[in-house]
């Protein structure tokens, strides 16, 4: 089908544009049309024929010539021109994981790198070392990710996969008949990556929807192909389990295929005890073997004396004893959040004007939103100077008048080595909210780190502390402190921490965030904004709160503006 040829040779461009380094957005252009290709139930000559072609999501003048390019010659030159110029090989070195397209394109010209095989000979070898930029630590990063490449056990962050199963959900949805379709596994748990990813269907053609599974253009390799399930490796280079099971079974499945393997564990030793038997077919009587339940996980919970347990606590962390009591928490909800408190513009490494964040903010219904670019010291992230700054809190209330949602006048300010700020206390005081942040001498001792951030914590004009342990998933870990000593900093001061919901961060993880909800310390949710559709990863940041058990009253910005304002400043002389 024309539909799939072209999302595949999309597929394909977004790599290789990519490997060139061509600009984010025109490689997001093509990922974006290939996935509403695949979803598109009408075959692309009928709508091309009509000229029509432009009113697909996604498809602009530049992508329907290409599109009618293929259909006239059956060829994109461009794609061709790509081909010659990129070795197919790359695009296997970049599902390395730490492998990004500019160092893979680094070793092919210097190294002649076109193959995981080579790359892991010349890594062994040494020969790597003399890449400029590739030291000893890039290099012992390199063979992990080919060794985890290797087993096939490649993790990706939540954020990349929930985008992926999102667009096989709604191809499937589009082109077969399924009845109900979810996403199961560790993504539906909200984990903070995940190995491969489930998903579930019941279906009256389950051989359609197994067939249309394997032939979708992201399929790189179809790995397991039966009557009722398949598993293939998506072009990103995760793999993806679909199974197909019948309508009474439904519930039960995907209890099963969310997990944890240690919740499940529990709920049959409980379901034991009643005489009862839980599978991935249903709860079943021990005697008769009759099933008594298993269609929806709400009855499968019921029949085993148990009130519906959201995925995100399904961890076997103490969710099921909290279930027997009736003590399961009210777990924050996004529609809770009235607004965002760590946003970025163009006025330091943003990518959008100050006007477009507040308009993006109003169009999701926030009552506020914060401008917090970075201080003096980030240079690497364009820093404003303290005039710089006043200037941008001038213009915040003067475009205040204009709108009804509140500017709140912010700043991300670095916390200096010596745990000074980077800002000036009497500059501090005109700003409504002060976040706090490492951005620098993360190799810092663990005593020295922990100090300089309790000392931050101690400034009466800083509210919340970001990023907090200064993370980044697969690429960098967390600076070495004592969480517990900045915990009851944070505590004896009146301090928030955030969860950063951008999902290279995460940070706090969901273990750090329970046991500072616990201690009574404010938790701010943040989406980190730097492009506007990241705004988006509020809800990456509230299911990292669900996991840490985080109820509305522990989170900051659920609260209205007067009363966060007044929080705010409570310590303030």
């Amino acid at each position: 089908m024309k539909n799939f040829e072209i999302a595949k040779l999309f597929y394909e461009m977004a790599d290789l544009l990519e490997i060139k380094g061509e600009n984010v957005f025109r490689v997001r252009a093509y990922h974006r049309a290939a996935e509403n290709l695949e979803s598109l139930t009408e075959e692309i000559e009928a709508v091309a024929q009509r000229g029509d072609l432009q009113k697909i999501p996604g498809i602009g003048k530049d992508l329907a010539a290409r599109i009618g390019e293929y259909l006239a010659g059956g060829k994109i030159a461009d794609l061709e021109a790509m081909r010659k110029e990129i070795p197919r090989g790359l695009l296997s070195i970049m599902e390395v994981q730490g492998l990004g397209p500019k160092t893979a394109k680094l070793l092919y010209d210097r190294l002649g790198v076109d193959s995981v095989e080579k790359l892991e000979a010349l890594a062994r070898s040494g020969d790597i070392l003399k890449v400029p930029g590739i030291r000893e630590k890039t290099r012992d990063n390199i063979l992990k990710g080919i060794a985890t490449w290797k087993a096939g056990q490649s993790r990706m962050t939540v954020g990349k996969a929930l985008g992926i199963a999102g667009a096989l959900v709604e191809v499937l949805k589009a082109r077969v008949g399924v009845r109900r379709i979810e996403v199961a596994g560790s993504i539906r748990r909200r984990k903070e990556t995940v190995g491969d990813i489930d998903i579930l269907v019941t279906s009256d053609h389950p051989a359609r929807v197994i067939e249309t599974f394997v032939s979708l253009p992201s399929a790189l390799d179809v790995l397991a192909h039966g009557e009722t399930k398949a598993s293939i490796r998506h072009q990103d280079g995760i793999q993806v389990d679909l199974r197909v099971v019948e309508p009474d079974a439904f519930g039960a499945a995907l209890l099963y295929f969310t997990g944890s393997k240690e919740h499940n564990v529990r709920v049959r030793e409980i379901a034991s005890k009643k005489g009862l038997k839980v599978s991935e077919y249903g709860v079943f009587n021990d005697r008769g073997g009759k099933r008594i339940a298993g269609a929806t996980e709400e009855e499968v919970y019921e029949a085993v004396g148990l009130p519906w347990i959201p995925p995100e606590l399904r961890e076997n962390a103490g969710e099921v004893e909290a279930a027997l009591k009736g003590n399961l928490p009210a777990l924050v909800e996004q529609a809770a959040i009235r607004g965002d408190l760590h946003a970025h513009t163009d006025w330091s490494d943003g990518h959008h004007p100050l006007e477009k964040l507040i308009e993006a903010a109003e169009a999701r219904g926030y009552d506020y939103i914060i401008v917090s670019d970075h201080s003096k010291s980030s240079t690497i992230a364009g820093g404003l100077t303290p005039d710089e700054l006043r200037e941008q809190i001038r213009k915040i209330r003067e475009l205040q008048k204009k709108h009804k949602i509140r500017i709140l006048a912010g700043s991300e300010c670095d916390i200096l080595a010596d745990g000074r700020m980077d800002f000036p206390d009497d500059l501090l005081k005109e700003l409504d909210i002060v976040l706090a942040a490492v951005h620098s001498r993360f190799k810092q001792a663990r005593a020295e780190m922990t100090g300089r951030i309790v000392k931050a914590l101690e400034n009466p004009y800083v509210n919340i502390l970001v990023h907090p342990t200064g993370r980044l998933i697969g690429e960098r870990d967390p600076y070495d402190v004592d969480l517990e000593q900045v915990f009851a900093a944070a505590k004896k001061h009146g301090k928030a921490i955030e969860i950063n919901a951008s999902p290279q961060r995460l940070d706090l993880k969901d273990v750090h965030a329970r046991r500072a909800a616990e201690l009574g310390i404010p938790i701010a949710i943040s989406t980190d904004t730097h492009y506007l559709e990241n705004l988006d990863n509020m809800s990456l940041g509230i299911a990292t709160a669900r996991r840490a058990w985080i109820t509305k009253a522990q989170v900051l910005n659920t609260l209205p503006l007067k009363k966060l304002l007044t929080w705010a400043h409570k310590s303030r002389p």
